[in-house]
């Protein structure tokens, strides 16, 4: 227990030069990765845990300004979302509470702002670094179409429109880059936009137990340096959606950190 609870007399100047020196320094380390998930939802953090726990150099890019995606809030605004068994697991190593649904085999019921907590802090804690309100507007190809990294810019410049205000991108190089934004399945998109990809149909009707396992299956490099994960996979592939079900979410974030790894080790 604290015995002294004022606050030290901090100055204006020194809030601000220690934020910038810390943000600089700090930044010129992001611009060189071995991995780029981009998309900061359940899929993404939990890809981007597993692999900075191995020592990856790992980039997360979320172009909003919270993470966790779609996770906090469950299945209509309700703070209740459901995971598919093993996943569970997952959340339960990190202390998240899971409640069995004794009617039906398989379900577990999680609270999700809980679990999207301890899935942003996990990826800390195992040494992910993490950029958001960043949005990716192209990539880094070289020689015959070899992607090497993603072109980003400030989201809130993005978002008011180049015919009101100009700002260029930068760039951040890695070995690998993860699709992990979900429906919009964005690096995928550009890969198409530049003809390097087929389109991209989106997802099809709701089938919850069809999608769950699909996602996870074709969790995969679909382009020499790109990988899918998580509602991305569905995207691409054209195959169902699952709602407020995540398991699979979770799944498929690991079988992406583990497919990336074995990428970059040369397995």
């Amino acid at each position: 227990m604290m015995d002294n609870l004022n606050p030290a007399p901090l100055r204006e100047r020194d809030v601000t030069r220690q934020i910038a020196r810390e943000f600089y320094k700090e930044f010129d380390s992001l611009i060189e990765s071995d991995v780029i998930i981009v998309g900061g939802g359940p899929s993404g953090l939990l890809c981007a845990h597993d692999l900075a726990a191995k020592g990856i150099r790992t980039l997360l890019i979320e172009q909003s300004l919270a993470l966790g995606g779609g996770f906090w809030s469950g299945g209509y605004l309700m703070n209740k979302a459901t995971l598919c068994e093993p996943a569970n697991e997952i959340l339960e190593s990190m202390g998240v509470p899971c409640k069995p649904i004794k009617e039906c085999a398989g379900m577990t019921i999680v609270d999700p702002p809980h679990a999207t907590a301890r899935l942003i802090a996990s990826a800390y804690e195992a040494g992910a670094k993490i950029m958001n309100l960043t949005m990716v507007v192209d990539l880094i190809l070289r020689g015959e179409g070899v992607l090497e990294g993603v072109v980003v810019n400030n989201s809130t410049a993005e978002w008011v429109g180049h015919d009101r205000i100009h700002v260029d991108p930068i760039a951040l190089e890695s070995k690998i880059v993860v699709d992990a934004t979900g429906h919009d399945a964005i690096i995928v998109e550009l890969l198409n936009k530049r003809g390097l990809y087929q389109s991209v149909p989106g997802n099809g009707g709701m089938w919850v137990a069809r999608s769950e396992a699909m996602v996870v299956e074709n969790t995969r490099e679909v382009f020499p340096n790109c990988f899918v994960t998580g509602l991305a996979v569905a995207a691409v592939d054209g195959s169902p959606r699952m709602g407020p079900a995540f398991g699979s979410m979770l799944l498929s974030g690991r079988r992406a950190a583990e497919l990336v790894y074995r990428k970059l080790k040369g397995e």
